[in-house]
């Protein structure tokens, strides 16, 4: 069984530790934890590795967060990797700081990066794992807030959640979106 894991994120570091690159941030992890490097390949950061038997591909796009549908379209074909085991990593500012949801399709609730994705990969059937980052801005400045950084109350906090979407990627490989589900979306 292969799987690809995608990390939405913007390249560069002026785009590092922002709200909009949780994606990237639980992707480095992920690699991290299993020992494994990227690669800079076609459309995106590359790297794979084994996990309980099956093999995990994991990419952050390079096309930076609006064209994000360039690098999975690329990369599901490249592998051959169904809709199903693809999981998109996104940060989500229905979703209140604190809280990481699966879901096994949905819209793209006006992210670029999932509209994108949508457009390019044949709709919205395909499994997210959305960050909660919050809605603290102002009317109007969702831009500049979602390209900030995490705040000073939220920061301590942020390595436990990073870790908490790492095992859910891990239980979304090994078992599968439904049992990951009603392990996880308390």
């Amino acid at each position: 069984m292969k799987y690809l894991i995608v990390g939405l994120g913007n390249i560069g570091q002026e785009y590092a530790d922002t709200r909009h690159n949780i994606g990237f941030m639980i992707a480095d992890e992920l690699v991290k934890k299993a020992g494994a490097s990227y690669s800079t390949l076609k459309y995106a950061y590359y790297s794979e590795f084994k996990f309980r038997s099956r093999v995990v591909h994991v990419i952050k796009p390079t096309t930076y967060m609006n064209l994000s549908g360039k690098a999975v379209n690329y990369w599901m074909k490249e592998l051959k990797i169904p809709m199903e085991n693809v999981l998109v990593i996104v940060d989500d500012i229905a979703i209140p700081f604190g809280k990481v949801r699966l879901k096994p399709k949905g819209s793209s609730a006006g992210h670029n990066g999932l509209k994108n994705i949508e457009a390019l990969c044949g709709g919205q059937n395909y499994p997210r794992l959305r960050f909660g980052v919050g809605d603290n801005f102002p009317r109007g400045r969702q831009v500049d807030y979602v390209l900030s950084g995490f705040d000073e109350e939220e920061l301590p906090e942020l390595p436990s959640l990073i870790e908490h979407a790492v095992e859910m990627t891990q239980s979304f490989v090994s078992v599968g979106l439904e049992l990951t589900m009603t392990r996880f979306n308390k």
